[in-house]
């Protein structure tokens, strides 16, 4: 069974894939140089062979006589082989019989002869035979045998070598495994304690650097993120239930007191009014929410144009100018020339119209707002600022969390949802937020790297007409 188990395993399998790949791989290079070795050496004795029978042909009669027999005679180990011939009849030689099955054609053969000590031996000759002019027949040869024993010593190379190597991989494969099951036990028992509700759970590691470890913390830090996130749905929602009970209780009571206490069409109608705008303030709740939502879906993505940040700041200062003389605010717009960025207009008009708003809320009678907007060193650069209390460091966080009202801001109107609205606006256009000290007051900076999103949106537009 546990082997079983183990085959299933696809690092086991791999294993034995390379061990499988490495033995073939072998034994093609241990045939490929074992054929190369014999075709090199029988060229190089057919070479030989040829250049002496045709040497020896040249010699008279005696000479040749002679010169066979001093070929063959200090050759013990019948290496070579060669024979002089008249009508099949040996004159001279160590050729046990006459070769009839050898070609006299002057071109080198294979082929086999008998010991003569034991008959029951034979030996791989290459041999080449030459008629002479006088009728007589020459041949001479050589043992090819030695070829017999390189592959012999191939064999046996490959024996002590690749069977040895083959399960050496076999078992490193199979303990490594081993390892890796133990490991994937683990993340599966983790991984079901987490699906049975325990988010507190992280998989395990070993404190390395390896691929395992690595998506082991891959998924840990997305399960921080999910309870992260999981955790503010429940403080959405109990934010939420609260925010929305005060307004419909107070519509629940005014409703009550109509049907109770109206005496004439004129209260009657004046009790439904103010039930209505307790509606209508749930319903803002409702849908500055599903606006958030929806941003950070990244749906508006897709109406991204090129648009003119100094225009947008004009158009907020004039509409929110006369809000600031109203409260006795002095309203400063400092705006120079910039390179448009790709962004939807509307959502950048209401990001720094919430700002401003903001500014204009926070800031006591006699202070001072302020739109600026120029090319900083690093891209484009708006700020806003204001000369109200200011934002603690340790809550500049915060502030941008939904529902998230500090003790300054619970004497002013509103749901804590401007500011995570700005948040969700700046992250689906690529910008950056952040909030700094006026000394008094607060800044908001907004920074945008015009090139890069330029480009982009120069890429949308090219794949636009396309796409229609």
């Amino acid at each position: 069974m546990a082997a079983i188990s183990l085959m299933r395993l696809p690092m086991f399998r791999l294993a034995l894939l390379f061990s499988g790949l490495f033995g073939l791989s072998t034994l093609v290079l241990f045939a490929f140089i074992y054929w190369q070795t014999a075709v090199v050496e029988i060229n190089r004795v057919d070479k030989l062979l040829v250049h002496d029978i045709h040497a020896m042909a040249q010699l008279s009669p005696e000479m040749l006589r002679d010169t066979v027999d001093h070929r063959v005679m200090p050759d013990l180990r019948r290496v070579a082989f060669a024979g002089l011939y008249d009508h099949e009849q040996r004159i001279s030689g160590n050729f046990p019989e006459f070769p009839l099955s050898l070609a006299l054609d002057g071109v080198t053969h294979h082929i086999v002869v008998a010991n003569r000590d034991r008959p029951e031996a034979v030996s791989g000759i290459r041999a080449v035979g030459l008629r002479l002019p006088d009728g007589m027949v020459l041949v001479i040869g050589r043992n090819v045998d030695s070829l017999e024993n390189l592959r012999l010593v191939v064999i046996h190379a490959l024996e002590l070598g690749l069977i040895p190597a083959m399960l050496l991989a076999l078992v490193t494969g199979a303990l490594v495994s081993q390892r890796t099951r133990r490991q994937l036990q683990l993340v599966h028992a983790t991984a079901e304690r987490i699906i049975k509700g325990d988010l507190r759970e992280r998989l395990p590691t070993r404190g390395g650097d390896d691929d395992f470890d690595r998506l082991a913390g891959s998924v840990n830090h997305m399960l921080d993120l999910i309870a992260r996130l999981m955790n503010d749905m429940k403080s959405v929602g109990d934010n939420i239930a609260h925010d929305l009970r005060t307004p419909l209780t107070r519509v629940r009571t005014r409703l009550e007191r109509a049907r109770d206490t109206a005496q004439t069409q004129e209260e009657w109608q004046d009790m439904v009014d103010r039930a209505v705008a307790g509606l209508d303030q749930a319903l803002r709740l409702i849908t500055a929410l599903l606006r958030i939502g929806e941003i950070e879906g990244g749906r508006r993505r897709a109406g991204f144009q090129q648009v003119d940040l100094e225009q947008v700041a004009r158009e907020i200062a004039e509409l929110y100018e006369p809000f600031a003389e109203e409260k006795g605010l002095s309203f400063t717009l400092d705006l120079q020339p910039v390179a448009g960025v790709a962004g939807d207009r509307d959502l950048l008009c209401e990001l720094l119209s919430n700002l401003v708003d903001n500014a204009i809320k926070f800031t006591p009678a006699g202070g001072a707002v302020g739109i600026a907007l120029k090319e900083g060193a690093d891209g484009l650069e708006l700020r806003v600022t204001d000369s109200g209390p200011g934002i603690p460091l340790n809550q500049r966080d915060a502030v941008f969390q939904r529902f998230y009202r500090s003790d300054a801001s619970r004497s002013v109107e509103g749901y804590g949802l401007g500011l995570s609205l700005v948040d969700a606006i700046v992250k689906l256009h690529a910008f950056r937020l952040t909030i700094g000290d006026n000394h008094p007051g607060c800044v908001f900076l907004l920074q945008a790297d015009h090139s890069s999103l330029n480009s982009s949106a120069a890429k949308r537009q090219s794949r636009r007409p396309g796409d229609q």
